[in-house]
C-alpha cells in the first residue's frame, strides 16, 4: 500500500475518516473503531518502509514500547495490525498541537514552560522506570492537549 487512506476505508474494524499528519515513520488517520464506538488515530508504515527490516524494526519497536507503559503524558496504544502490507498502530485520538506550533507562536510563558517540562520529566521518568529511552526527543514529538491540563503525549520509544 503505498497510497493515502481514502475516507470510509475500512482497516479491520477501523474505518478511516480523515488524514491528520504525516511524519518520518508514516501519517496518521483520524479513524473510528466500529467495535468500541471511538475515534482513534491510526499510524501507518508505508509498504515501502515495511520491506526495510530496521524500518519495520523500528516501527515494531515503537508499538510495543509504549504500549507497555500506561502514564497520562504517554500516547497509549490501543491495538496493532496490518493492512495491504503495511503495519499500522491504533492509539488514543489527541485533541491539541505539536508542542512545536505553539513555539512557532512566539515565547511560551515562564510558568508554562516549567509546567510543561516537568510534564515532560515524568513521563521521560516513568519511561526510565520500565527500561525505555526516548529515541527522538523534540517538539515535532511532544503533543499538548486542549484538555486544560497541558499533558504532553511522549512518542516515538526504544527498549
Amino acid at each position: 500500500m503505498n497510497q493515502e487512506l481514502l475516507p470510509n476505508l475500512k482497516l479491520s474494524h477501523y474505518r478511516i475518516v480523515s488524514k491528520i499528519g504525516a511524519g518520518g515513520m508514516g501519517e496518521v488517520y483520524r479513524a473510528r473503531d466500529t467495535r468500541l464506538d471511538r475515534e482513534v488515530a491510526i499510524k501507518v508504515l508505508p509498504a515501502d518502509f515495511a520491506n526495510d527490516p530496521d524500518r519495520l524494526k523500528r516501527f515494531e519497536q515503537e508499538a510495543r514500547a509504549t504500549s507497555a507503559l500506561n502514564h497520562p503524558n504517554i500516547l497509549t496504544v490501543y491495538d496493532i495490525g496490518t493492512h495491504e502490507g503495511a503495519p499500522f498502530i491504533v492509539a488514543e485520538l489527541l485533541d491539541g498541537e505539536e508542542l512545536r506550533a505553539q513555539l512557532e507562536e512566539g515565547a511560551i510563558a515562564p510558568k508554562k514552560v516549567i509546567e510543561y517540562a516537568r510534564q515532560i520529566a515524568d513521563g521521560l521518568a516513568a519511561a526510565h522506570e520500565k527500561g525505555i529511552v526516548h529515541r527522538d526527543l523534540k517538539p515535532e514529538n511532544l503533543f499538548i492537549t486542549k484538555d486544560g491540563a497541558s499533558r504532553f503525549w511522549i512518542l516515538a520509544w526504544r527498549s
